[in-house]
Formats: C-alpha cells, structure tokens, sequence
C-alpha cells in the first residue's frame, strides 16, 4: 500500500535545528525515499512497508545524539503519488 507522511521534527534543547533535520534527510535519502524538503516539514512516500521502518530508522538515529519530538501525519490518500526519477 502507497503512503504518505508528513515528519515534523522539534529538536529540544539545541543551539541549531538544522543538524537533526539534515540527519532525517540523509537517513530518508540513504533508504532511497523520494521526499520532498520543505521550511516546515518533509514528505515522503513509499510503500509502507518501506516507509515506517526509514520513520523508526530517522528517529533513532538522532535520538543517540540529542533530545528531539518528531510529529508525522500519515496518509493512504493525499498524496499518494510517487515522484518521477
């Protein structure tokens, strides 16, 4: 089943946020996971069962270094669609 999710992720008690964000993209991009980066958030899509191991994969790869809460909205509906490439 194609999904969608949304990932929000609050690093805590950090002088930057960028590292932790970085750290999510590169843990998605490593599973091969089209996402699309955004200021306020990052979609990916995949099958799920692609998808919720490369969530767990991102969380606790930057929950080793540093204190953070990470919000994800999942969809099967909207959008569902793979990015050409």
């Amino acid at each position: 089943m194609l999904i969608s999710a949304q990932i929000n992720l609050y690093p805590l008690k950090q002088e930057k946020l960028s590292p932790a964000i970085e750290e999510t993209w590169k843990v998605l991009e490593e599973l091969r996971l089209p996402l699309k980066k955004g200021e306020m958030g990052t979609v990916v899509s995949g099958e799920a069962e692609t998808v919720f191991p490369a969530l767990q994969a991102a969380f606790l790869r930057y929950a080793e270094k540093g204190l953070l809460s990470m919000v994800v909205i999942l969809s099967n509906a909207c959008p569902c669609e793979l990015p050409a490439g």
